[in-house]
């Protein structure tokens, strides 16, 4: 599957140089034949990164085509950097898209293809996996439908074994009961079984393990279902701790390449905005300096991921003794739950109404943004006198970096009153995340900003 891949690519580079120039310009050939050992490279430990020569058998098309693009978009950005560190001045960069676009769709056909074939021969017995299913509780007879309703993944359930002798011969799901853990051996001796799946309550977990030495010891291909626990939020993965093995349960998202794209972005658009804005800078800075007594800047301890502390920066746009002020006002108080709004706030000064209007007052966080302790988007940072309040749910808002906007800041931003319903929108963003649910939290970011929709 490699090889046939890297052939695909190898076809792609040299029809995105026909495409792109005439006959009398193949003298360049040279100069491209250098880059394709690069680009081979690339494609082939991409595609293998992201899992693509991993088993497609129970793999959705969708996902396949997914890690193709992915690869892709990776790919372009290395390649592009290695035409710039090696100064190739006269590759054409016309050429690398064609080469990237025509191997994203022969790849992408190739692996359609190919999935169709094999999906073509399962459904007709052929290419076959026998599994010998341990358990028969609810899980088991889930699991038992799924591959039921999928022939074209050429799973063959061989039997069932349950725990309990009682149970033999019992048809469940269609497939008998074969055999209980005293069984196994001799059931491994007289069918053709490749894998061993046991699908057991937690309570057989210390009955099973004599099972499995007995399919060790046959060579036999064991897995284990994870889904032990009913978690409504995490998902299970996979970890090792030197040689300990773990079962991870995490809610968060845990796309490492993602977060890495998240946090590049981040990187850029903050130090890029951060220079382009200077002249804000300077004139807000002024402002708040000519206009009231106090410093330029109001700085606040706030909460980061899981709890951290870190220090968050604002262009000040209330009176010098605002906090003092506030136990005066909290009878005002427009937000329920641990967090204060009140609209017509007598202790902003008159620039601070303008800079809240049209969040300039956040400018400065881009600085926290850049250091790490914020993203772009994200929660917003609470103070830590308010997570002390929080009810435990919604301390799991804590679980991602915060941001300067988030699905709060674009539904409504100071007109959602409801505090329940704002940690529900952040939770929502938690659970839902996605680089490019970032990006339309984003765009619509800008007019809330640009107008100062929902500001007080």
């Amino acid at each position: 599957m490699i090889v046939l891949d890297l052939c695909v690519v190898f076809a792609a580079f040299f029809l995105g140089l026909i495409v792109q120039h005439q006959p009398y310009h193949f003298h360049l050939l040279r100069t491209y034949v250098v880059l394709l050992p690069a680009l081979l490279i690339i494609w082939g430990i991409l595609l293998y990164y992201f899992g693509m020569y991993s088993s497609l058998r129970t793999k959705p098309i969708s996902d396949v085509l997914f890690i193709v693009i992915e690869s892709a978009l990776l790919g372009g950005s290395l390649f592009g950097s290695f035409i710039f560190i090696t100064k190739m001045d006269s590759v054409s960069r016309l050429h690398i898209a064609y080469a990237f676009l025509f191997a994203v769709v022969f790849i992408s056909i190739e692996k359609i293809l190919i999935i169709q074939f094999f999906r073509y021969h399962r459904r007709r017995g052929m290419n076959t996996r026998n599994i010998l299913i341990v358990g028969t509780g609810a899980r088991a007879q889930h699991f038992i439908e799924s591959i039921n309703n999928h022939p074209e993944w050429g799973i063959k359930i061989s039997g069932l074994v349950d725990k309990d002798p009682v149970k033999i011969n019992t048809v469940i799901c269609g497939h008998k009961v074969i055999g209980s853990f005293d069984h196994i051996t001799d059931i491994i001796h007289n069918h053709v079984i490749d894998e061993v799946l046991f699908i057991v309550p937690r309570s057989w977990l210390n009955s099973i393990e004599r099972v499995m030495f007995e399919c060790e010891t046959e060579g036999i291909k064991v897995s284990v279902a994870v889904d032990l626990f009913e978690l409504k939020l995490s998902k299970a993965r996979y970890s090792t701790v030197d040689t300990l093995p773990l079962l991870t349960f995490e809610s968060t998202p845990d796309k490492i390449l993602h977060l890495y794209i998240k946090r590049l972005f981040d990187i850029i658009i903050s130090s890029c905005t951060i220079i382009l804005s200077a002249p804000v800078f300077a004139i807000a800075a002024i402002a708040v300096k000519a206009t009231s007594k106090g410093r330029i800047f109001f700085q606040q301890q706030r909460c980061s991921r899981n709890g951290r502390k870190f220090m968050v920066y604002k262009f000040r746009t209330m009176v010098e003794n605002a906090e003092s002020m506030l136990k005066d006002l909290l009878a005002y108080n427009e937000m329920s739950g641990p967090v204060f709004k009140m609209e017509n706030d007598p202790r902003l000064t008159k620039v601070g109404k303008f800079l809240r209007k049209y969040s300039i007052d956040e400018l400065p966080q881009l600085w926290s943004v850049l250091k790490g302790d914020m993203s772009l988007i994200g929660p917003r940072p609470p103070v830590p006198e308010e997570v002390g309040q929080y009810e435990p749910w919604q301390r799991r808002r804590l679980s991602m970096r915060p941001g300067l906007t988030c699905l709060w800041q674009v539904y409504g931003r100071n007109k959602i009153s409801d505090f329940n319903e704002w940690m529900r929108l952040d939770l929502n963003y938690i659970d839902n995340w996605s680089l490019w649910l970032d990006c339309k939290i984003l765009i619509r970011t800008l007019p809330v900003v640009l107008f100062g929709i929902g500001a007080r």
